[in-house]
């Protein structure tokens, strides 16, 4: 969910949301049956260059207000390095749900309300499953990771293992069905999350954000808070990227500066994975323009 100045227009800011969608032949659309009865429409990104008879999987989880189409960049750099991966669409938190939200309450309390939902957020969790059943029905992936911005870093923390405090059970949350986790722009305590909420998410995990990137409450700081509430990790596999200038829209792949914070998103997120196999997650060379740090 990208964050939006209260000067947005409301009808723009839900269009803004969503990435354009540029097809490519490879892709390919479905619809995934979820246990609840409904269908979440997935956009599946072939794994390019690999000779696995089963390539590994990644899963990405858009914002508030987005689709199976957004998040090209990331998709593409994914399949890149050899991940089937899946851009799920959320329907219960995507541009309809927005707007109708946006409406009802205003543009920044609409947002916060959404983002808040519970209903809508049990349908992310549950549209996770879909996509995990779905890639499961063409092959049994040996490493899965799950991947989200926003919004969509609430479902990859949840999924995770991180407490809420809007009263979302386990399951559908704490199922933790993924090797790894990548969050950009996760929501620090407050709206979805209490205190202290990261401490049991044990697996590698991946946290990029910005200076710039305003959150919903507690400004671009707060998006660091669940970094520092997670436990570490023996092999020094969690992981807090902080870009300089990077904005909310940024890490969307949308507004100015983007395509400077698309290159080191997805560098970091190679090298991140990396490590995770390698089961030693040394950092890199110092990048100008981004604080890494590992515990």
């Amino acid at each position: 969910m990208p964050f939006i100045t209260h000067r947005a227009a409301p009808l723009a800011l839900a269009l803004a949301l969503c990435l354009p969608l540029h097809r490519v032949n490879a892709q390919q659309h479905i619809k995934a049956l979820r246990s609840d009865g409904h269908s979440t429409p997935l956009l599946v990104y072939p794994a390019l260059g690999t000779h696995h008879s089963c390539a590994p999987l990644a899963i990405i989880s858009h914002g508030a207000g987005g689709s199976e189409n957004g998040y090209r960049y990331l998709a593409e750099a994914m399949a890149q390095m050899g991940y089937t991966t899946i851009v799920m669409g959320h329907k219960e938190s995507g541009l309809a749900a927005l707007q109708k939200s946006i409406l009802r309450h205003g543009l920044m309390p609409g947002i916060r309300a959404l983002v808040a939902n519970p209903q809508a957020e049990q349908a992310r969790l549950l549209d996770v499953g879909a996509a995990l059943q779905w890639a499961n029905s063409q092959c049994r992936a040996p490493f899965r990771i799950l991947l989200g911005h926003s919004m969509g870093a609430e479902t990859v923390m949840l999924e995770a293992g991180a407490a809420n405090i809007i009263g979302i059970p386990a399951p559908p949350a704490l199922q933790d069905r993924f090797d790894a986790y990548v969050a950009l722009s996760p929501e620090g305590p407050g709206v979805v999350f209490p205190q202290n909420a990261w401490r049991n998410i044990h697996k590698p995990m991946l946290i990029l954000t910005g200076t710039r990137d305003q959150s919903l409450k507690g400004g671009p700081a707060a998006r660091q808070i669940p970094w520092h509430g997670l436990p570490g990790t023996a092999t020094r596999c969690q992981w807090m990227g902080v870009i300089d200038g990077a904005t909310h829209f940024n890490f969307a792949g949308v507004g100015f500066g983007s395509n400077r914070v698309k290159a080191l998103v997805t560098q970091t997120v190679a090298t991140f994975l990396s490590g995770v196999h390698r089961h030693s997650c040394v950092l890199p060379p110092h990048k100008n323009g981004m604080n890494l740090t590992a515990k």
